[in-house]
């Protein structure tokens, strides 16, 4: 057995001493092709989204929302999670506060197709519960990826849950609105979610002049 042990290691020394020779590094062709295995992109992270299971959202979820819109967008719009209307269609802010959020972001002269749009957690949670610490930690990574490939200059929180889970903090949204904070060297600008603005119209107002601000910055990154 040695004898046979010594004989493949021979074998094998040969083979990269060949290779070496023919201008061939064994190491670096494995670690291209390692590299090629790990190339991400918003539609694998989707599919992956789709398919997820690690944590209790899938169970009652319809559809999965990984979130939609330009691959390389300034803006990214973040919320809780999905709602009813998003787990029915698969797709996020579709229903009442979506259309609402539509005017928001064509009240700064752009469109859904020039933002991406996406949340914290990528299923339903029961009833539009707040997700669960475990649940936001069983999806940060989606988003994680999701930022790190289109690399926004601008964020734009839509929500108490979606700037405190972000900003790391408990200071309550009245308070968090109305300036810039940063999120891994990406200015965030926390807002009022379109829900909230239906039940509490008087507050569209405040919402407008976080978004005025958030314009300025767009026009200036562009």
């Amino acid at each position: 057995m040695q004898n046979e042990i010594k004989e493949l290691l021979s074998d094998f020394r040969l083979l990269l001493e060949h290779q070496k020779d023919s201008g061939i590094n064994f190491f670096k062709v494995s670690l291209k092709e390692k590299e090629k295995e790990v190339e991400d992109s918003l539609e694998i992270i989707r599919k992956e989204v789709g398919m997820c299971t690690r944590c209790r959202l899938h169970e009652n979820r319809t559809r999965a929302v990984p979130g939609e819109g330009k691959g390389d967008a300034k803006l990214v719009f973040i919320g809780e999670g999905p709602g009813r209307d998003e787990d029915i269609q698969g797709k996020p802010f579709v229903g009442r506060a979506g259309q609402l959020l539509t005017k928001i972001i064509e009240a700064i002269d752009l469109t859904r197709d020039d933002v991406y749009i996406t949340n914290i957690v990528k299923c339903r949670p029961p009833g539009n519960r707040n997700p669960k610490d475990d649940e936001i930690f069983a999806c940060n990574s989606y988003l994680l990826r999701q930022l790190k490939l289109i690399k926004p200059k601008i964020i734009c929180t839509l929500g108490s849950f979606a700037a405190k889970t972000l900003l790391e903090t408990d200071v309550p949204i009245s308070k968090l609105r109305g300036r810039f904070h940063t999120y891994n060297d990406i200015m965030l600008m926390p807002t009022f979610h379109p829900a909230y603005l239906l039940r509490n119209p008087a507050e569209k107002k405040r919402v407008w002049e976080d978004m005025q601000m958030v314009q300025k910055e767009y026009n200036a990154a562009t």
